[in-house]
């Protein structure tokens, strides 16, 4: 496995660079934690439209904290499921307050005891605020990764597992920014641009056309 995954990490660095970039709006760490639930079935584009004055009209945890959950929700009801978002930020902000002195907190433990919080946003907080070396599987990742042949599970902790044992650690966080990118320009879940993909001779997908 070690020459070819090697030859397609060249790639993508070489296609998309190697700076780290985090696609959701935000100046605090509670922000990106707020942002990324509310990125649940939801473009990140549309999550940034709505932070932009989400974040203005609550600009702090405990405003987030004392929110009137109606109110709330009428807020993020454009990113969808947001009777949930909205019970499990406010949940969430009262839990950073409480438990963790306003900070956000570093361990897949802490983070996933979070209400709202599994692995996904746990492992986008610690890659992006820490820098701890963590794998995020979004559907761009857990497909292309298949297509690759990194993987053949569906379940994204699987997935993970599976890339962990894969992917040299400098790349964990900067796969997945550089499979988004990808996934969104190129490697299409339909009618892939087989033709101008720069790992087509080294694909093993079944869906190469």
């Amino acid at each position: 496995m070690g020459k070819r995954t090697d030859e397609i990490l060249n790639r993508l660095d070489n296609a998309y660079g190697t700076e780290y970039i985090c696609y959701l709006n935000h100046e605090t760490p509670w922000q990106l934690l707020i942002a990324v639930i509310l990125s649940a079935q939801c473009t990140d584009a549309r999550v940034n439209i709505v932070t932009k004055d989400l974040f203005v009209k609550y600009d702090t945890l405990e405003k987030f904290a004392n929110a009137s959950l109606e109110e709330l929700e009428q807020d993020i009801r454009s990113t969808g499921f947001y009777h949930n978002k909205a019970k499990n930020i406010i949940a969430c902000a009262k839990a950073l307050l409480e438990r963790h002195g306003g900070e956000v907190p570093r361990t897949l433990e802490e983070l996933t005891a979070l209400a709202g919080v599994g692995r996904k946003t746990a492992n986008v907080i610690r890659g992006n605020i820490y820098n701890d070396p963590s794998i995020v599987v979004d559907t761009h990742v857990k497909r292309i990764s298949k297509r690759l042949g990194f993987t053949k599970n569906d379940d994204p902790v699987k997935v993970e597992m599976d890339l962990m044992k894969v992917l040299p650690k400098d790349h964990w966080i900067l796969y997945n920014i550089q499979i988004i990118t990808f996934g969104r320009n190129i490697c299409f879940a339909r009618s892939p641009k087989c033709s101008e993909c720069f790992l087509n001779d080294i694909c093993k997908s079944k869906d190469k056309r």
